[in-house]
């Protein structure tokens, strides 16, 4: 297929990922099966951990060189998203009330318009009030008052 990008580090990640819960499982299980101090599970334990560090010893690196060093966030769309998603009425509602601002997502959504938008062509907000109540950054540090 043209165009096409096979996902296979994040995939191998994910089987990775399925083993180590595996061998977590097994550990858990042996734990249980222990009695008193002698624990005869003791050997699929160590054997279930190791195998789980090695794996990861020997994979993260890879993933980490070929897939994760090469992203990069799309910061216009990242935040063209950030802007257009309803959610952030919900930083409205201390303000104008929930259903108020419920009301207003909802419009924006339908609109395909930012809430930031609709608040300000309703007269809600003054544009500065807007960028004030919706600052993304301000409400995920949690500066709000």
């Amino acid at each position: 297929m043209p165009g096409k990008v096979n996902p296979v580090l994040a995939e191998c990640l994910t089987m990775v990922c399925f083993q180590v819960v595996g061998n977590d499982t097994a550990v858990s299980l042996a734990a249980q099966a222990g009695q008193l101090e002698l624990n005869i599970m003791t050997p699929v334990m160590v054997h279930s951990i190791m195998s789980s560090i090695s794996m990861l010893n020997r994979f993260l690196p890879v993933f980490r060189e070929k897939c994760v060093d090469r992203i990069e966030a799309d910061q216009v769309r990242c935040q063209e998203l950030l802007d257009r998603n309803p959610a952030m009425a919900t930083l409205l509602a201390p303000r104008i009330g929930y259903l108020k601002a419920a009301e207003l997502a909802k419009r924006a959504q339908e609109r395909g318009i930012s809430v930031k938008d609709l608040a300000v062509e309703d007269g809600i907000l003054s544009e500065e009030e807007a960028a004030e109540l919706l600052d993304p950054e301000k409400a995920a540090r949690g500066l709000y008052d």
